[in-house]
C-alpha cells in the first residue's frame, strides 16, 4: 500500500501525425495558439521537439516531431513514445499515402487513435468520404459504429481546436496513465543536438521518476550530469516529472534520438551501465545487394531525429536494383570538406533544414558537385527516389507472344514477304519480333534459323493490329532471312522493363 501512494495519473504524450499538406503542423499551431499566448514567457521561442499545454487544470505534452517517419525511428529503438496518437485527414482531400502509412505506425506502436478531419472549412470538404475511407483501411469511427473518436476541425478558423483538445483529455483518462514517483528517473529522448555554446542540448521526457540538477544521467552509450534543465518555453527549472518535456544539458556527446535513459547514483554504475549495453555500431549499408547498383550520397541536417528520419525512410525503398549507399551521414551545415568528399566519391549532397556555408558554394560551382537541400522531408525523399530511378539501367524483357505456322507465299521480295500463316498458339501483334524455326531434316528437330519483324498483318483484305490463335492472316514479314512454307514463326516483343516500388 505504501508503494501506490508513490503512483501518480500522468499527462499524456500526443503525436500527430497525417499526409502531408493535410494540415498536421497547422494543428499543432492552432494548439499552441489556443492554448499557449505571447504573455507567457514570449511563447515558444525555439523548436525544441516537444511542448506543453494545459487546459481546465489537465495538461498534455505534444510531440513536435518530422513527421511519422521520426516517430517511426524512435519505436524502432523500442520505446513507446506516444500514448496517444492524432492521425490529421484534410476533409477535401481524404485517405493518401502517408495517412495510411500513419495508420500502420500507430497500429503497430499500439497507440490509441483520434481522427481529427481538418480543413472542414473548405467548400469541398467532404467528412463522409473520409470517413468511407479510413473503413477501407480498418479505421472504424464512432459516427458509424466503430470504437475510433473523431473531431471536426479547422486549423484554419480554429474551429473545434478545444473539443480536439477535450478529447485527447478524455482518451487519457480512459488509458489511466500512470508513472511511478519513487523510482529512479528514466525517460526518452526526443531531439538532441549540438549547441556550439552550450554544448549537446536534449529534449527528453521522464516516464518515472523525478529528473533533477545534478542527476548522474547515461543512455545506453552517452554518459551526462545534468549541469541546467529548461522547460519547452526555455525558462530554468529545477527539476522534470512525468510526461513534461524539458531541455537538458549535460551530456558528454549527442545522445540518440528514441534512447531511452536512466538515472544513477554515481559515474561508476553508469558507466558500468554503458559498458553492458554498448551498441555496436551499425553498418547503414549492410543491406546493399550485391547485384545493385550505387547511388553515392552525403546527408545533412538539422537535427539528429531528422537525420534518423531519413536514414529510417531511406531503408524501406526497395534496393535490390539500386541502393543509396550513405557515404557521410551528419548534423550540421554543408562544408568545405562535405563538397571534397563528395567530389573524390562521386557523391550527391542532400540536406534538410541546413544552409551551404559561403566558403563552400565557390567550391560547389568550381568542382560541379551536386547539393540538393530541402525544407520538406517528404520532398527530400521524393528527390532520393527520382535520382535513384533516373540512375538504374533497366533490363529489357523478352514477352512471348506466340507461334504461327507458314501455309504459304504471297510475295518474295528482297528483306520482304506476304507470309499466309495460321496462328497455332498464342496471338501475334503487329510490330512482334520473329524467330524463324525450320525443321532439320536429320535431326527432325526445329532449329533456329533466322530472326525478323512483323510489318502488318491482314485478314483478308483488312488491315488489323492482331490475330488471335485458330485464325489465319496474311503477315508482311521483313527480314535477311527467307521465310520458307513449313515453318514455324515465333513471336515476342521486347520491353523494357517498368521500374515498380522507387
Amino acid at each position: 500500500m505504501e508503494n501506490s501512494k508513490n503512483i501518480i495519473e500522468r499527462p499524456p504524450v500526443v503525436v500527430v501525425m497525417g499526409h502531408v499538406d493535410h494540415g498536421k503542423s497547422s494543428i499543432l499551431e492552432a494548439i499552441k495558439d489556443f492554448k499557449i499566448t505571447k504573455k507567457e514567457a514570449g511563447g515558444i521561442t525555439q523548436h525544441i521537439g516537444a511542448y506543453e499545454i494545459e487546459h481546465k487544470s489537465k495538461k498534455i505534452t505534444f510531440l513536435d516531431t518530422p513527421g511519422h517517419e521520426a516517430f517511426s525511428a524512435m519505436r524502432s529503438r523500442g520505446a513507446r513514445v506516444a500514448d496517444i496518437t492524432v492521425l490529421v485527414v484534410a476533409a477535401d482531400d481524404g485517405v493518401k499515402t502517408q495517412t495510411k502509412e500513419a495508420i500502420a505506425h500507430a497500429k503497430k506502436a499500439g497507440t490509441p487513435i483520434i481522427v481529427a478531419i481538418n480543413k472542414i472549412d473548405k467548400p469541398e470538404a467532404d467528412s463522409n468520404r473520409v470517413i468511407q475511407e479510413l473503413s477501407a483501411e480498418e479505421v472504424y469511427l464512432e459516427s458509424i459504429g466503430g470504437e475510433i473518436p473523431s473531431v471536426l476541425v479547422s486549423a484554419k478558423t480554429k474551429e473545434n481546436i478545444g473539443d480536439l483538445i477535450e478529447m485527447i483529455l478524455l482518451m487519457a483518462e480512459m488509458e489511466s496513465l500512470q508513472a511511478d514517483m519513487s523510482l529512479s528517473p528514466s525517460g526518452i529522448i526526443v531531439e538532441s543536438h549540438l549547441d556550439h555554446l552550450k554544448g549537446p542540448t536534449t529534449t527528453i521526457i521522464v516516464e518515472n521518476g523525478v529528473l533533477k540538477k545534478g542527476d548522474i544521467v547515461t543512455t545506453r552509450s552517452v554518459l551526462g550530469r545534468i549541469k541546467k534543465i529548461e522547460d519547452f518555453q526555455g525558462n530554468p527549472i529545477e527539476e522534470v516529472t512525468p510526461s513534461m518535456p524539458a531541455i537538458i544539458y549535460g551530456f558528454e556527446d549527442i545522445p540518440m534520438v528514441g534512447d531511452e535513459f536512466r538515472s544513477f547514483d554515481n559515474t561508476s554504475l553508469a558507466k558500468e551501465f554503458i559498458k553492458e549495453k554498448s551498441l555496436e555500431k551499425v553498418d547503414k549499408n549492410k543491406d546493399i545487394s550485391p547485384d545493385a547498383e550505387v547511388v553515392n550520397v552525403i546527408f545533412k541536417a538539422d537535427f539528429l531525429g531528422s537525420l534518423e528520419a531519413i536514414e529510417g525512410m531511406i531503408a524501406e525503398i526497395p534496393q535490390e536494383r539500386m541502393a543509396v549507399k550513405i557515404i557521410k551521414s551528419e548534423i550540421g551545415n554543408i562544408n568545405e570538406s562535405d563538397i571534397i568528399l563528395a567530389k573524390s566519391s562521386n557523391a550527391i549532397i542532400f540536406g534538410f533544414r541546413v544552409k551551404i556555408a559561403p566558403q563552400a558554394k565557390a567550391i560547389v560551382e568550381r568542382d560541379k558537385v551536386v547539393v540538393l537541400v530541402f525544407d520538406v522531408i517528404y520532398e527530400f525523399i521524393e528527390k532520393i527516389r527520382k535520382v535513384m530511378e533516373r540512375a538504374i539501367t533497366p533490363r529489357i524483357e523478352r514477352i512471348e507472344l506466340g507461334k504461327a505456322k507458314v501455309l504459304a507465299l504471297f510475295f518474295d521480295g528482297k528483306g520482304h514477304q506476304i507470309v499466309g500463316c495460321k496462328i497455332i498458339q498464342g496471338e501475334v501483334k503487329k510490330g512482334a519480333e520473329i524467330e524463324i524455326l525450320r525443321l532439320n531434316s536429320e535431326t527432325e528437330e526445329e532449329e533456329k534459323v533466322g530472326k525478323g519483324r512483323v510489318k502488318g498483318i491482314k485478314r483478308g483484305a483488312k488491315d488489323v493490329e492482331k490475330i488471335d490463335q485458330g485464325e489465319e492472316c496474311g503477315i508482311s514479314y521483313e527480314g535477311s532471312i527467307k521465310v520458307e512454307e513449313g515453318d514455324t514463326l515465333q513471336f515476342y516483343l521486347m520491353e523494357t522493363e517498368k521500374i515498380e516500388g522507387i
